[in-house]
C-alpha cells in the first residue's frame, strides 16, 4: 500500500466552506469563508497529498434562482443547467484567487484550475418525480408553507431539529459519468489542484446522435464526488461537513458519534435509517459506495478537523 502522505485525495466540501448558515452569503464573506477552507488545504498539500476539490452550491444556486425569478420581468431567467455551471465558475473562481494567494506567500507556484463539469444522469430518474435536493436558505416550517402555497416551490424538512429546518427541494437524480473525466485525469497527471464537478456538476442527458442537453435538476455533491473519486482513481474520499463525525441516534438520548467503521457496518446503520435524506443521508451512501468500488477509504468529519482526519486521528473512517 501507498505512503498515505503520496495518495490522491477528493475533498468534498460542505456549504459551510463557502457560506455559513446565518449569513447573507455577500462576496465578501464567502471570499472569507473560502480563506478558512483554503488555510486548510495548502496544510494538506504541504504533507504531500495530491488535491481535487469539488464542493457544494445550495446556497448560492438557490440564491440565484431567486434572482431570477425576482428579475425576470426585466431579462430571460436562465434554467437550472445553466445557473449550476454559473455557480461552478463563481465559487471556482473564488478557490482559485485565494489558494494561489496562499501558495504565492509559501513560494510555491502550483498550477490550480476549474473545470466546468458536466454529469451524465437518467432523464427518468424518478427524483424528477419526487425533488429531494435542498436548494437556496433554511426556513421555518410557517415560511416554507408560505413559498409552498405562494409560488409552487416543493420544500421539505431537512434537519430534525433547530428554528429553521426546511429548505427548497428540487430534483436530484443520481450521478453516472464525468463527461470530462478524462481532461481531469490529464491535470492530476500535470499536478494541478483541480476544482471540478461543483454543486455535483451540470446534469446532462446524452441524446441518441450523441450529443448532451442539460437538464433542470442539481446533483448531490457527494454523490457526485464519489463518481468523480472512481473516475480519477482517488485513493481518498475526503467528505467535509459540519460535524466532527457521522453519528447514529442524531438528537436523541443515545446519540453516538461513530469512529473507525467497516463498509459493512456502514451500511447497516444506513439501512436502519440512522442517516437522514436531506443531510447525513447521501454523504454516507456516497462514502459507501466509494470504498466498496475499491477505494482505500471514506472520511466524514469537519473542515476544522479535515487534517487530523486525513492522519487517521479522528472523525468518521469507513473502510473495507
Amino acid at each position: 500500500m501507498k505512503n498515505d502522505k503520496r495518495k490522491l485525495v477528493v475533498i468534498a466540501l460542505g456549504g459551510n466552506a463557502i457560506k455559513q448558515a446565518n449569513e447573507k452569503g455577500t462576496a465578501e464573506e464567502q471570499f472569507k469563508n473560502v480563506a478558512i477552507t483554503c488555510d486548510q488545504l495548502v496544510k494538506m498539500n504541504a504533507l504531500g497529498y495530491k488535491l481535487i476539490i469539488t464542493h457544494g452550491n445550495g446556497p448560492q444556486a438557490g440564491n440565484l434562482l431567486i434572482q431570477q425569478e425576482e428579475g425576470k420581468q426585466l431579462v430571460p431567467p436562465q434554467p437550472l443547467d445553466v445557473i449550476g455551471a454559473m455557480t461552478q465558475g463563481q465559487i471556482g473562481y473564488m478557490f482559485q484567487n485565494i489558494l494561489r494567494d496562499y501558495f504565492i506567500n509559501k513560494g510555491k507556484d502550483i498550477p490550480i484550475t476549474t473545470v466546468v463539469t458536466q454529469v451524465l444522469v437518467d432523464e427518468n430518474d424518478p427524483d424528477f418525480d419526487d425533488p429531494s435536493k435542498p436548494v437556496g436558505p433554511f426556513y421555518t416550517k410557517e415560511v416554507a408553507m408560505e413559498l409552498k402555497d405562494t409560488k409552487g416551490y416543493v420544500v421539505k424538512q431537512v434537519k430534525p431539529k433547530g428554528e429553521k429546518t426546511w429548505r427548497r427541494v428540487v430534483p436530484s437524480p443520481e450521478p453516472h459519468t464525468i463527461v470530462e473525466a478524462d481532461c481531469i485525469k490529464a491535470l492530476v497527471a500535470a499536478r494541478a489542484i483541480i476544482i471540478a464537478s461543483g454543486g455535483g456538476g451540470v446534469p446532462v442527458k446524452k441524446n441518441p446522435d450523441g450529443t448532451f442537453s442539460g437538464l433542470e435538476a442539481v446533483i448531490d455533491k457527494d454523490k457526485a464526488g464519489n463518481i468523480l473519486a472512481q473516475s480519477v482513481d482517488a485513493d481518498i474520499f475526503l467528505i467535509l461537513t459540519d460535524v466532527r463525525n457521522a453519528c447514529i441516534n442524531y438528537g436523541k438520548p443515545d446519540e453516538k458519534a461513530l469512529g473507525e467503521i467497516t463498509v459493512a457496518e456502514a451500511e447497516k446503520y444506513y439501512d436502519e435509517g440512522h442517516f437522514l435524506a436531506g443531510s447525513m443521508g447521501p454523504k454516507m451512501q456516497a462514502a459507501i459506495r466509494f470504498v466498496k468500488a475499491g477505494g482505500d477509504k471514506s472520511i466524514i468529519t469537519s473542515l476544522d478537523h479535515a487534517v487530523d482526519a486525513l492522519e487517521g486521528k479522528t472523525g468518521t473512517i469507513i473502510r473495507k
